[in-house]
Formats: structure tokens, C-alpha cells, sequence
């Protein structure tokens, strides 16, 4: 895996912006085209926990990857593509709904960075854990970033929208 310090200088995580909705839409549709997730559902979750929303971005400003995160309960994954009215008060993991990078940003290392910010967020909530659904088979990839496949009834109901190689996983901080 290659060292945060081979991405190129061009590149850096930042906050998200309502003006950056379009282009994670698009980076969405190319990443997840069998998991079609619209540009209302980032809207949606930009407006309930910005704190966990970010842009891959080159020097122009342009996004080129992002992340999208909430505080969420550990077993528990909303539908692909719903909307949210309210985030739960009883939140104990942060969820990381979405990472995705354009084909030409992958293999930069710099997923890494990002999955570190979230995971020191958890920890400064007192959260034992990120979670996520592993799809389009990156089980093996999540592993390398130090999560688990988790499986029990409760999580297999909720992941029926994911399609079938959808798996559940935790990372236990």
C-alpha cells in the first residue's frame, strides 16, 4: 500500500461543500454504478453531519474523491439512497457511508488519511468502533484498513438493499 506521502502535493482532504454535491454524485455513479446513490441523498447527509463530510480535492478545488460519514448504531446501515430526517440520539459508531475516488486517484494512499480523521472522531465521542457496508467486493480492501466482517441476523435484514455481496463491517478502535 503506498505511503500517505506519495500522494501527490496537489491533493488534500477538506470539508465538503454544497458546492461540490454535483461532482460526488458523479464520482458516485462511476464508483457505485450498481449502487445508485443521487445527489439529494449527499445533500442530505451534508446537512446532518457536515463534521463528517469531506473532498478528495486537486489544487483547482475540484473533487476528485469523497467521504461521507455520521454518527449512526453500531448493527444498523440506512437503505441505499434514502433520506434521513434525523440522526439517531443514541449514536454509538461513526458510519462511513461512502468513500469513493475517480480510477485515476485510486492506489494513491490516500484513503488512509481520511479513515484516520474519522476513526480520531470516534474516539474523541467515546465510540468503540467505525462501521461500514462493504460493497462491489472490498471486503479485502477494508481489512487492509483494519475492519472485520461482522454478521448476525439483524445486520443481514438490513443490508438486503446493498445486493447480495454486501457485507457489514467494523473497525474496533
Amino acid at each position: 500500500m503506498p505511503d500517505l506521502n506519495t500522494l501527490p502535493t496537489a491533493l488534500a482532504w477538506r470539508p465538503m461543500a454544497e458546492s461540490d454535491l454535483d461532482a460526488v454524485a458523479a464520482i458516485a455513479f462511476v464508483s457505485f454504478p450498481d449502487h445508485f446513490e443521487g445527489r439529494p441523498m449527499f445533500a442530505n447527509r451534508l446537512a446532518l453531519a457536515a463534521q463528517g463530510c469531506f473532498v478528495l480535492a486537486e489544487a483547482d478545488g475540484e473533487a476528485v474523491g469523497y467521504a461521507v460519514s455520521y454518527p449512526w448504531r453500531i448493527d444498523g446501515a440506512p437503505p441505499v439512497n434514502s433520506l434521513i430526517e434525523v440522526l439517531p440520539d443514541d449514536a454509538d459508531v461513526i458510519y462511513l457511508h461512502d468513500l469513493a475516488l475517480r480510477p485515476d486517484v485510486r492506489g494513491t494512499g490516500a484513503t488512509r488519511g481520511i479513515v484516520e480523521q474519522l476513526a480520531d472522531q470516534a474516539r474523541s465521542r467515546r465510540w468503540s468502533a467505525i462501521a461500514l457496508v462493504a460493497v462491489n467486493d472490498a471486503v479485502g480492501f477494508w481489512m487492509k484498513q483494519g475492519f472485520e466482517v461482522r454478521e448476525n441476523d439483524a445486520v443481514r435484514a438490513k443490508l438486503a438493499s446493498y445486493g447480495p455481496d454486501a457485507r457489514y463491517m467494523i473497525r474496533r478502535l
